[in-house]
């Protein structure tokens, strides 16, 4: 008499994938990533109470290196410069150390912000304390009610300046500030957008963006932008999503790493229902299936499918983060550094993810210096999915990076390594650049 033979759960599968996007390397220190030992039951380590206190324990993991800095590192100015719409902040210590960064574009929208609830409250601050910093300054000036991209975006801008000028003074890339450079060559995949073209042109532009790239992984726009649970449109596209996701697979190959971002167009049946055909064709993950602070339809969705379910770049909060992965809602966390408020407030989502065995993918804001951001991050992060976006080297900002040519090499690039952000920015430009004031 046969037997019948097992079938893995959903959850079962979706875990297995999820690490195995990560790589092999994830696979293998999967117990290590989890914190939890080898001869661990599986009842236990599987408690929403455990993954909560492994959660907790990461969050309360100190991200910046305090140590390297035998001194206090006062800030005396911190500034908002702007040129031609474009705009740097510029940060300087009581000792005369100073930080540059490049604002990401919609500082245009958010400068009152930075100007208003933020300049302030740094100035005076031993940034040697930059963690409990950046948890105080939500509640200086009822910041908190800002939450999101509008106090993230300038937050990030002004953390990285400071990382920057505490990276000058130790003589260590920002990498090794917030982490270890883990990571010196990126995995890149090349981001596409074109949704809301008809499919033969949408097919033939992200042909088009491929070819210009030396890398072997890409992720397409599914659905249409932000429609949510509702459906309210197709763009006049019905059905197109579904042709898009075989014919991508079938031009480019089962080699090429393949990815799928719906920007919270699907309700989760709709979501459920393409999730399949992602897996048909074997896409490695599922982007943001559902409007990102619907939790319960989320989870809904990755309950459902064994494609990994990647979230957060439009996510707000740490505690958000923190739900999905107790719950098992998501199988990738994705933060954005610029909109999340930098680098270790998203680093700190990262080490969550380990926590409970799960890779972090970054999500790249486009323009100014995003690219080099991104990569910064990535070389620090230890657990990294193999590819991470890119949206080309288009910038506004004239400068040079001793440490890497920055340009896509076998689908890699190189990180920056030199000191703070590794990144000179040219000196005429800056000074093109005058302070703001309200």
């Amino acid at each position: 008499m046969s037997q019948k033979k097992h079938k893995p759960s959903t959850a079962t599968r979706r875990k297995f994938l999820t690490t195995a996007v990560a790589g092999g390397a994830a696979v293998a220190n999967l117990s290590l990533m989890s914190g939890v030992s080898v001869g661990q039951s599986s009842n236990e380590k599987d408690t929403i109470e455990h993954k909560y206190a492994l959660l907790d324990k990461a969050l309360q993991q100190p991200v910046l290196k305090k140590q390297l800095f035998s001194s206090p590192v006062i800030i005396k100015t911190l500034e908002l410069l702007e040129y031609n719409g474009t705009y740097l902040c510029r940060v300087r210590s009581e000792e005369g150390a100073e930080g540059l960064s490049v604002a990401h574009a919609s500082m245009s929208t958010l400068f009152p912000l930075f100007l208003r609830n933020l300049q302030s409250f740094f100035i005076g601050q031993d940034v040697r304390e930059l963690d409990l910093i950046l948890e105080k300054v939500f509640i200086y000036n009822f910041n908190f009610r800002f939450n999101g991209l509008a106090i993230g975006l300038p937050l990030a801008t002004i953390e990285f300046a400071i990382l920057d000028m505490l990276g000058k003074i130790a003589g260590k890339p920002v990498a090794e500030l917030i982490g270890e450079i883990r990571n010196p060559d990126i995995g890149l995949y090349v981001a596409t957008e074109f949704r809301e073209l008809p499919l033969e042109d949408h097919f033939a532009r992200i042909k088009a963006e491929v070819a210009k790239y030396d890398s072997r992984a890409l992720k397409i726009k599914i659905g249409y932008l932000f429609s949510g649970s509702r459906n309210i449109h197709d763009g006049g596209l019905p059905g197109k999503s579904e042709k898009l996701i075989p014919m991508v697979r079938e031009h480019f190959g089962d080699d090429f790493a393949l990815y799928a971002d719906s920007n919270g167009y699907y309700d989760a049946d709709g979501a459920i229902k393409i999730g399949r055909y992602l897996e048909e064709y074997k896409y490695g993950y599922f982007e943001e299936p559902v409007l990102y602070w619907h939790f319960e339809e989320t989870k809904k969705v990755a309950d459902a499918l064994s494609i990994p379910i990647a979230h957060g770049e439009q996510d707000q909060s740490l505690y958000n983060f923190r739900w999905l992965l107790a719950n098992d809602g998501i199988g990738i966390v994705e933060p954005d550094t610029y909109y999340f408020g930098g680098f270790i407030r998203s680093m700190k989502v990262a080490l969550m993810a380990q926590a409970v065995g799960k890779p972090c993918v970054t999500h790249m804001s486009g323009g100014g210096l995003g690219f080099v951001y991104n990569a910064i991050f990535v070389s620090a992060l230890p657990n990294p999915v193999e590819h991470h976006e890119f949206k080309g080297y288009e910038t506004h900002v004239p400068y040079e990076c001793p440490t890497s040519p920055l340009k896509i090499v076998d689908g890699k690039m190189k990180a920056p390594s030199g000191p703070g952000l590794g990144i000179n920015i040219d000196s005429e430009y800056v000074a093109r650049h005058k302070p703001m004031k309200m």
